[in-house]
């Protein structure tokens, strides 16, 4: 009873000063992935507490598991809206991406560590995807608010590159032990993990989201059924041969994206078992790896990684966006800087460790290596390379909570709960607010007290208003309670000047003293732009023409309705 008790009280300690540890984060800029691995390793069998370890099996479905429900919560949180401009480039860079960043990688480990090609290239492979948890959590809570086609880009590619590094990692193990089979098996292998993946994740979120929207249940069952279910389908999906990794992303992706009066009471608690898994899954990996070993391998390791961040990844990006798809220099840059490595690599440097191939240390202690080289040089400079890069575009006031009513009639309708902090609202009555029609202002708590509101109520700085509103009100809303230094960094953005994206564009021409050809004279200025930027426009899209930046502001779908000028 003794030992289970110590074992306990270690975990609690662990989780807990990893939590605390990401205070460090928020001030120094340390990221967070980082941190638990760290902690893992000080704790460790050569650090502080002397924890041992070693058990790889039990290390690998603890990878598996954590990995499964951080992807389960990021498909939650991934809007439909956002493949509309980066599912294809996203799609491109998790096949062929990560082919030619193993491919590069590999070779450079050839040469590094004096390998066959063929181990070589397995490590390549292990260390050639991007992870999700790294991802989700650098981009989801890092504060860098990016544009949509690159942030969505990295987002998706994230969560679905997994399939074609296990694929490649897989393969050639199966060439090393000399179990591989011929063409016409590996194609099929292939085809399985993509195919069953996508097809048994999106059905089975379909069925999960119908029966929620059915169900009557204690509030905090609707969480825990949701996780079940995403734990059969990437079970299920594993047993055919697919890829569980992808069909649980899918899954979560399609629930999330149903809108249902549930939500409310499923994002928290799958937000909290996120971040307690990623916690652990690092924890266990700092716990596995004994760092003496990794002194070994440092040098050419930190040479691996150089070439992996600035030569492999770069080169990767490039060939696979550039030729397809039209990025610009410096939204590419971006997404080739943002190559997180993460707990995947590790997990798959398990892979030879439980395969009997000879030197299986070489190969996790690489990973390890990797990882941590990653998180350090391109974690920590994340917030730096958004303003090199200019793919950040500035922020708006968000409601400090919403969510849906939790009632069955018209799930369209949520509670959106702001603070006043703009000072042209303070002392205004309520009755020149201008909510979006439709909308009502349910209360407003002033000093932990509820005022009902009238008409001649007067707002005052921090209050907290509650609106029951519709959620296509929301960017109205945002607007409405938007800051004066925001509005400040908008305008310095987007420029002084706003058009409407339905004007005529040889009406501009004219006003404006622009020269159009014959073939564009049918366009309005929403339609011209969006041509110019190759489709599918995304809000800080930026168009040099006759000396002006034509800034999109907004975009409705696939159309653009506002945009800013700015003089050169």
């Amino acid at each position: 009873m003794a030992t289970v008790s110590m074992m306990f009280l270690v975990a609690g300690l662990l989780i807990a000063i990893s939590i605390l540890g990401t205070r460090l984060s928020s001030r120094f800029g340390v990221p967070l992935l980082l941190i638990f691995l760290l902690i893992g390793m000080v704790a460790g069998e050569e650090g502080l507490l002397g924890l041992s370890f070693d058990s790889y099996s039990q290390a690998f479905i603890i990878g598996q598991a954590a990995l499964a429900l951080i992807l389960l919560d990021g498909g939650l949180r991934t809007h439909v809206r956002t493949f509309r401009s980066a599912f294809k480039p996203a799609l491109t860079l998790a096949t062929i991406g990560v082919f030619l960043t193993s491919a590069i990688t590999g070779l450079l480990a050839v040469w590094l560590f004096n390998l066959s090609w063929v181990e070589g290239l397995l490590i390549g492979a292990i260390v050639g995807s991007t992870d999700a948890a790294a991802v989700f959590s650098m981009l989801g809570r890092g504060g860098a608010a990016l544009n949509e086609r690159v942030g969505s880009t990295l987002e998706i590619e994230s969560g679905t590159n997994d399939p074609m590094a296990i694929f490649l990692t897989i393969m050639l193990i199966e060439v090393i032990t000399g179990e591989i089979g011929t063409a016409p098996e590996t194609a099929l292998f292939f085809i399985q993990q993509f195919g069953l993946g996508i097809a048994l994740g999106l059905a089975g979120g379909y069925l999960c989201a119908r029966l929620l929207s059915f169900l009557d249940l204690d509030k905090g069952l609707y969480a825990l059924l949701t996780l079940a279910f995403g734990i059969i389908i990437f079970s299920i999906t594993n047993l055919l041969g697919g890829s569980g990794f992808l069909a649980i992303y899918l899954c979560g992706l399609v629930i999330g994206n149903s809108a249902d009066r549930h939500w409310s009471f499923i994002s928290p608690v799958l937000d909290g078992m996120a971040w307690l898994s990623q916690i652990g899954l690092f924890l266990v990996l700092g716990l596995l790896v004994t760092p003496s070993a990794l002194l070994e391998v440092a040098v050419p390791a930190l040479i691996l990684s150089l070439g992996l961040i600035f030569i492999a990844r770069p080169v990767a990006v490039v060939l696979s966006l550039k030729p397809f798809f039209k990025f610009r220099w410096r939204e590419v840059g971006f997404i080739s800087w943002v190559g997180l490595r993460g707990a995947v690599p590790i997990v798959l440097a398990i892979f030879p460790l439980i395969s009997g191939i000879e030197n299986p240390d070489l190969y996790f202690n690489i990973a390890f290596m990797v990882v941590l080289l990653s998180l350090l040089i391109q974690g920590g400079t994340l917030t730096l390379a958004t303003r090199i890069f200019r793919v950040q575009v500035p922020d708006r006031v968000r409601p400090i909570e919403h969510g849906p009513l939790g009632i069955s009639v018209n799930n369209d309708y949520e509670v959106f709960l702001y603070r006043v902090q703009n000072t042209s609202l303070e002392h205004q009555p309520l009755k020149f607010l201008r909510i979006p029609s439709g909308a009502t202002l349910a209360s407003i708590f002033r000093n932990g007290e509820m005022l009902y509101p009238r008409g001649e109520t007067r707002l005052m700085t921090d209050d907290l208003v509650c609106i029951i509103a519709r959620r296509d009100d929301l960017d109205t809303l945002n607007q409405l309670f938007n800051t004066e230094s925001l509005a400040r960094q908008q305008q310095a953005f987007f420029g002084s000047f706003t058009l409407n994206g339905d004007s005529p564009l040889p009406d501009l021409a004219m006003a404006y003293g622009l020269v159009i050809s014959p073939s564009e004279s049918n366009l309005t200025l929403g339609e011209f732009i969006a041509k110019r930027v190759g489709g599918h426009p995304v809000v800080g899209d930026i168009v040099e023409w006759h000396g002006f930046h034509w800034v999109v502001s907004e975009v409705t779908g696939d159309q653009i309705t506002k945009i800013g000028l700015h003089f050169n």
